[in-house]
């Protein structure tokens, strides 16, 4: 883990349409001053107003992660927001001139490669990080998160469904330097065909398709390229946990497990977690010698 806070080394911008909304988005991410953190700016909007990255902003989690204040919204930010905790930038600016972040490929991967291509700059500030001291569970029914003590940031999810082609899936990760880009960042959205006709009737997903999700019809994909990895589909939840955990606003260390969890259960595991301060300390990150 990195000793010095991180922000880009120059600003970098894509355009893409928001899943749900359809709509078009110019989105830009600039290089942000030490202890800035992740702030989103609603440039389409009267006097540009600054959206924290923060769990205490989450307005809406049932279909994405939304957050707002003062009646300004950003939706679908937990892709962008797992590109930035995997390749450690701390401090950054985010631009978008609409509500919803564009969603790409349907994974991170296009804001990792962004990321890389604007540079990563080390910054004079130290790094902090939670460090986890015991164990803090949330569960919804069949529905289970936790964060236990590790030595490292290290995420086990569990997924399972009936469908033959997904079924129960597990996977577990060491988040150390460089594995997000190459096992995480490029696992997409996915959704089976029936709901996502669901939610096109009822006025969601309009900006979803065959580019941006896989998608699943009973026994087969529809997606002409398939899979990018044998278990893409629970690559991606563990996508879309770092991506809501990455709302406590400082990294940690720990071993979240996560079983059949999503972005609601996630987001409630982190307001426990910061009311049970028993569980944690915080510690500045160490210089690793070379």
């Amino acid at each position: 883990m990195h000793s010095n806070q991180q922000t880009l080394a120059r600003p970098v911008q894509c355009i893409g349409i928001g899943l749900h909304s359809g709509k078009r988005v110019n989105l830009t991410i600039k290089p942000a001053p030490v202890n800035h953190g992740i702030k989103f700016v609603r440039t389409d909007l009267p006097h540009r107003p600054v959206i924290s990255a923060h769990f205490r902003n989450v307005i809406d989690t049932s279909l994405a992660t939304t957050l707002g204040t003062d009646g300004v919204i950003v939706s679908t930010v937990e892709h962008l927001m797992a590109a930035l905790a995997g390749l450690c930038v701390d401090n950054a600016l985010v631009e978008m001139d609409a509500y919803e972040a564009p969603i790409m490929d349907g994974s991170a991967g296009p804001f990792t490669s962004m990321l890389k291509e604007a540079g990563i700059s080390t910054q004079s500030g130290k790094r902090y990080t939670f460090v986890v001291k015991k164990p803090i569970e949330m569960s919804d029914e069949d529905k289970k998160v936790g964060l236990y003590p590790s030595d490292t940031l290290k995420i086990t999810c569990t997924i399972e469904f009936e469908n033959p082609l997904v079924r129960r899936q597990s996977y577990t990760i060491s988040l150390t330097d460089g594995l997000f880009e190459k096992e995480i960042s490029r696992a997409r959205t996915f959704g089976f065909l029936d709901e996502v006709n669901y939610l096109k009737q009822n006025g969601f997903a309009r900006g979803g398709s065959l580019e941006n999700a896989v998608v699943i019809d009973q026994d087969r994909i529809l997606n002409r390229e398939g899979l990018r990895y044998e278990n893409e589909f629970v690559r991606h939840k563990v996508l879309d946990c770092i991506g809501d955990l990455s709302l406590l606003g400082m990294p940690f260390i720990g071993h979240i497990v996560a079983y059949k969890s999503g972005h609601t259960l996630n987001h409630a595991l982190l307001k426990r977690f910061i009311d049970q301060k028993s569980c944690w300390e915080t510690v500045q990150v160490p210089v690793v010698s070379p």
